[in-house]
Order: structure tokens, then C-alpha cells, then sequence
């Protein structure tokens, strides 16, 4: 029997460049020390499947500051499965790969060329083989699996709507790295409100395929935030993240939530939101990742 999601804060959003329309802040990074974040929802239906299936292990694909794999590897801990992790590049020593190792998982290097395969036909048979009746598990948790459990953050935050003051709200917004979590959102609405993604990924990246695939061509709106490429940040944006932290309270970090958080404000200055406009901004954790460059 797998525990239940707590419930993350929803807590109204203040920054000065904000005086048009109103935000609140879904805050997935206070659920849980370790499976913070949007990662406990992708795993969710992942790690019930693999419980029906009574698989011994669960095995996945990540980077070397993977939120994704560190979260896995903390299920498996707490919930008795073994865990294996498929890494980009090779061997380094990050804080990210020091707590894997102590949470027990098994890693293996894939260099550059060979995690750039992972979406080839026959990638997993040389695992499965390795790892007979392991459970594998998408990179970021990933396909409809992932989607399907992201859902319950839309009955979170709507079921604090009226502690907050609000009656409804009109929209959604939030990093995309893989586009699961947002497609996840977008088939939860099924229309109801747009979901705003804003991209920490060059669109090479797929993510406009992945969330098409998943959730359909209607729902939502896409913005450009990568600043660069994956895993890029610059002096503009750390300076932008230190500022947003001292005048709201809330941690963020440049992979992801920061980066959302400029793209919302470029957003915001631009008009492109009417007066009043009411938006749920969704901290997708990640905070363990800042340890890399901080």
C-alpha cells in the first residue's frame, strides 16, 4: 500500500511586478524532504504498477543533478524496491550522485552517445535482461503514467481555493522540462483553464511533441524560458531568482522554477494578461539541484 501525496500549500504570491493581476503558488517543493516536488506525482502511478507487479526493482534515466532519479531513488528506499540509474556522460561527483549512491542505488555511466539512444527501439532489452522483472520507468517519469498521476495536483490546489479568498482562477503556469507534468495538468482541466508552460528546454527537446501526444493540441500555451539551452543559466537570471526570494519567501532554483518565474514576468510587463487575472504558479521542487551551482 503506497502513502498518500500530502497536500502541498497553496500560498498567495508577492512580488512588486505583480500589481496587475494576482498569483498563487502551489508549493510542491514543502511535501516531502526527499520526494519534493513534481516527481512524487509522476512516480506515483510508475510506483503502483510496479507494486501490483511485485517487481524487485525499479529502473530509470537521468543526469547528474537528476530531481528525477533522486526522487526515485528515495522511493525505492522508503518503499523496499532495489533501484538502478541510467546516467547521461560519465562518472562525476556531484552532490545529486553522492546521495544516490547512499540511498542505494545502482548506477551506470552511459556516456553522451549511448543516453542519447535511450528513445531507439531495443534500448531497455539489455536492462531488463540485467535487471529481470525490475519495473522501467521513462526518463522524468515520463508517458501516460507520469501524466495520469499529475492530475491530483489540480484537486490539490482547487480544494484550497476558498482559504485563499478565491472563487476560481483562470489559468495555470509552470516549468516544462519533459512536458509531463503539463500535460498532466491539461488533461486534468480538460479545458477548463489554459495551462501556461513555459519551456526551461530548447524545443528540440520534444517537449511540444511529448504534451501534443499525451494531451491533445488544445489547452494550453507554450512560452520559450531556456535562456539558452538545457542546464544554462546566466548572471541576469540568478540575480532575478535572489531578488524574487527576498521579496516573496519562497525558494527557487534556474533549471526550472526560476526560469518560469521570468518568463511569467516578461509575460506579465508585455500585457499579455487583462487586469484581475487570476493564475496558479506551480513550484515543481527541485531544490536539491541547486547544490550544483550554488
Amino acid at each position: 500500500m503506497l502513502p498518500n501525496i500530502p497536500v502541498a500549500p497553496l500560498q498567495p504570491l508577492r512580488l512588486p511586478w505583480l500589481n496587475t493581476i494576482q498569483a498563487a503558488i502551489l508549493r510542491l517543493d514543502l511535501i516531502d524532504p526527499l520526494l519534493s516536488g513534481n516527481k512524487w506525482f509522476k512516480l506515483r502511478h510508475h510506483l503502483q504498477q510496479a507494486s501490483q507487479a511485485r517487481a524487485p526493482g525499479l529502473i530509470s534515466l537521468g543526469g547528474n543533478h537528476s530531481n528525477h532519479l533522486h526522487a526515485l531513488a528515495a522511493a525505492g528506499k522508503r518503499l523496499g524496491f532495489a533501484t538502478a540509474g541510467l546516467l547521461r556522460g560519465h562518472p562525476q561527483d556531484t552532490p545529486t550522485v553522492r546521495d544516490l549512491q547512499a540511498l542505494g542505488m545502482a548506477l551506470h555511466w552511459l556516456g553522451y552517445g549511448g543516453y542519447r539512444a535511450r528513445h531507439e527501439a531495443g534500448f531497455w532489452e539489455p536492462w531488463q535482461a540485467r535487471y529481470p522483472g525490475w519495473h522501467c520507468i521513462p526518463e522524468g517519469g515520463g508517458g501516460v503514467a507520469g501524466a495520469a498521476g499529475c492530475a491530483l495536483i489540480v484537486e490539490q490546489a482547487r480544494s484550497q481555493l476558498a482559504a485563499l479568498g478565491w472563487r476560481g482562477y483562470d489559468g495555470w503556469w509552470l516549468a516544462a522540462g519533459t512536458g509531463t507534468t503539463l500535460a498532466g495538468l491539461v488533461l486534468a482541466e480538460a479545458g477548463a483553464h489554459v495551462v501556461h508552460g513555459a519551456l526551461a528546454v530548447p524545443l528540440d527537446h520534444g517537449v511540444p511533441q511529448t504534451v501534443a501526444e499525451l494531451a491533445g493540441l488544445h489547452g494550453y500555451q507554450l512560452h520559450d524560458a531556456c535562456r539558452g539551452g538545457f542546464g544554462k543559466f546566466d548572471d541576469e537570471l540568478l540575480a532575478f531568482i535572489e531578488l524574487s526570494e527576498r521579496q516573496s519567501g519562497v525558494p527557487f532554483e534556474a533549471l526550472y522554477t526560476g526560469k518560469a518565474l521570468m518568463a511569467l514576468r516578461e509575460q506579465v510587463e508585455a500585457g499579455a494578461f487583462a487586469p484581475g487575472t487570476r493564475l496558479i504558479f506551480l513550484h515543481t521542487g527541485g531544490l536539491q539541484g541547486r547544490r550544483g551551482y550554488l
